[in-house]
């Protein structure tokens, strides 16, 4: 085949190529912007097959997973935006999330559970660290994160750690309270916080 012929056809294929992508991307953010998060997911994972590069396109799979409850798919999604975009908080701050739910379940083992529980504590510390102006947000669920984490430490088992436990519900407390000190009138706000200092005192003794 002349060389013409094949740049031609390489031309050809990068095109239709694209406009597949096109396609799958537009239906799927339709669906995205509908709330059918199922329909966006099969629409989007193809738009990601075809072109792995495109960090927008992981971005709504991300959140589309997080939405249909698939955790796992949802952390693997937003890694890859992170990759793609070191900077995007809030591919962080939903990846936290979906790591805070993973955390939570009792049937993954201890160390599973705990790997997750930091991850999530972790992302929302570095989604912090890029856009400050997101912080409250982060503050608020990773102030929850640390409670989480705080109780898990404390449960009876191999991964019991008093230390830790008491100082994460330490951090979960002073974490609520940025986000109260913001806005004093949410009271939702004062309810996490009471509950982080009840399992406290429950911790030190002091109840």
């Amino acid at each position: 085949m002349k060389l013409s012929a094949i740049i031609s056809l390489i031309i050809f294929t990068s095109v239709e190529s694209l406009s597949a992508q096109n396609a799958y991307v537009r239906l799927g953010q339709q669906a995205f912007m509908d709330g059918n998060f199922k329909a966006a997911v099969k629409q989007l994972e193809k738009a990601c097959m075809v072109d792995t590069t495109n960090a927008n396109a992981y971005w709504m799979l991300g959140y589309s997973y997080y939405h249909s409850e698939n955790y796992r798919k949802s952390i693997a999604a937003f890694t890859k935006v992170i990759f793609i975009n070191p900077v995007d908080a809030t591919a962080y701050y939903y990846r936290a999330r979906a790591k805070g739910f993973l955390g939570k379940d009792t049937y993954l083992s201890p160390s599973e559970r705990e790997r997750h529980l930091l991850g999530a504590i972790f992302d929302l510390t570095k989604a912090v660290a890029i856009d400050p102006g997101e912080a409250i947000k982060c503050y608020q669920t990773r102030g929850i994160a640390y409670r989480e984490y705080g109780v898990f430490k404390l449960a009876p088992g191999a991964t019991f750690d008093k230390v830790r436990g008491i100082n994460s519900l330490k951090a979960s407390v002073a974490d609520l309270e940025k986000v109260l000190q913001n806005n004093p009138d949410r009271s939702d706000i004062s309810s996490l916080i009471e509950l982080s200092k009840e399992k406290l005192a429950t911790a030190t003794g002091h109840h």
